[in-house]
C-alpha cells in the first residue's frame, strides 16, 4: 500500500520535561513563587508593566502613582523628595506617561485665582468613566481623548520703561477701583497682575490715576462684557497716549552782579550789594576775629 496515514506522526516526538514532569523547574528564566493578596494591593495591567516603549523609570513611577491614595501629591518636587532619582529624570518620566495616556495634567484656576496643576492617573489609557445618565435618557457618545477647553490668553499690554513697585501698586489700585464705576469691570487678582504694567505705562506718560481711570471707563459698550480683562487690555494697548515732549533741564540762574563800592577802610573798589568794607578790611576787624 502506498497510501499514507495522516494521523500517524512523521517522526518520533521527544518528551517534554514540563509536560511529563509538572514539578520540574526550567534551567533558565524567572520562577514565580506567588501568594494571593487579600489586602493592601493594587491591580495593574500588563499593558503598562510590559510596555514596549516606556522606560523602566516611567513604568515604576506609573505603578507608584496608581497605588497611592486619592489626593496624594505627585508633583515633580514631591516625587524627587520621595525617590533617589532627580527632578530632571522624574519630569522626563512623567512626560512619557503623559504622551502614552497614562497621565493627564491640566492647569486650573482655584476660586481664589491661584493656578494649580491637576493630575489624573489613568490605569487604562483611552478609557474615561462616563458620568451617570438618567435611566430614561440614552448615554451620549463622547470622544475618549477630547482635551478640556483652555482659557484664551489675555492680549498683551504696554510695558513701562521702569516698573517700580510704587508705580505698579498705583496701577493695581486704579484697576481695583474700576468696579466702583461699572460692576462689569470686576477683575481677579491674576487679571489685575496682567494689566498693571499697561496702566503703569500710562502713568509714566504724565497721566494722573484719575485720567487713566476715566479713559478706561468712558464709552463702555452697552452689551455684557464677557471678558472685562481682555477688553481693558485691548483699550490699554490701542489708546496708549504718546510720551510727553522732551523738556531739557532748566539751567541755574546766574548770580547777580553787584555794583562797585569804595571800601570805607582802604578806599579800594569792590563789588557788594551795599557800601561798607572790603573782605580784607573786614577780616582785620576784632568782631570778625
Amino acid at each position: 500500500m502506498d497510501r499514507q496515514n495522516p494521523s500517524a506522526p512523521s517522526r518520533a516526538q521527544s518528551r517534554v520535561s514540563g509536560k511529563n514532569h509538572p514539578h520540574a523547574r526550567p534551567h533558565a528564566g524567572v520562577v514565580h513563587d506567588n501568594v494571593r493578596h487579600t489586602e493592601n494591593f493594587t491591580v495593574i495591567g500588563n499593558h503598562l508593566i510590559q510596555h514596549q516603549e516606556l522606560s523602566l523609570l516611567a513604568i515604576g513611577l506609573a505603578c507608584y502613582i496608581q497605588s497611592v491614595r486619592q489626593g496624594t501629591a505627585v508633583d515633580i518636587k514631591t516625587l524627587a523628595d520621595r525617590f533617589p532619582e532627580g527632578p530632571t529624570r522624574i519630569a522626563a518620566a512623567l512626560r512619557e506617561l503623559e504622551a502614552h495616556g497614562y497621565l493627564r495634567r491640566t492647569r486650573e484656576r482655584t476660586p481664589t485665582g491661584r493656578i494649580v496643576t491637576r493630575t489624573v492617573s489613568c490605569n487604562r489609557p483611552g478609557h474615561r468613566a462616563a458620568p451617570a445618565e438618567p435611566a430614561d435618557r440614552p448615554a451620549r457618545r463622547t470622544a475618549p481623548d477630547e482635551p478640556p477647553p483652555r482659557k484664551r490668553r489675555l492680549p498683551a499690554v504696554p510695558q513701562p520703561s521702569y516698573a517700580s513697585p510704587a508705580l505698579l501698586q498705583t496701577a493695581v489700585d486704579v484697576l481695583a477701583g474700576l468696579r466702583r464705576h461699572d460692576p462689569r469691570l470686576l477683575l481677579s487678582a491674576t487679571d489685575a497682575e496682567h494689566l498693571a504694567p499697561g496702566v503703569a505705562a500710562w502713568l509714566e506718560r504724565d497721566l494722573t490715576p484719575t485720567a487713566v481711570r476715566h479713559a478706561l471707563t468712558e464709552n463702555l459698550p452697552a452689551e455684557p462684557l464677557i471678558r472685562p480683562a481682555a477688553f481693558l487690555a485691548h483699550r490699554l494697548a490701542a489708546q496708549l497716549p504718546p510720551p510727553p515732549p522732551f523738556r531739557p533741564p532748566a539751567s541755574p540762574a546766574p548770580e547777580p552782579r553787584h555794583r562797585l563800592q569804595n571800601c570805607d577802610g582802604c578806599d579800594r573798589a569792590f563789588r557788594a550789594p551795599v557800601p561798607g568794607r572790603c573782605l580784607d578790611c573786614r577780616t582785620g576787624l576784632p568782631e570778625a576775629a
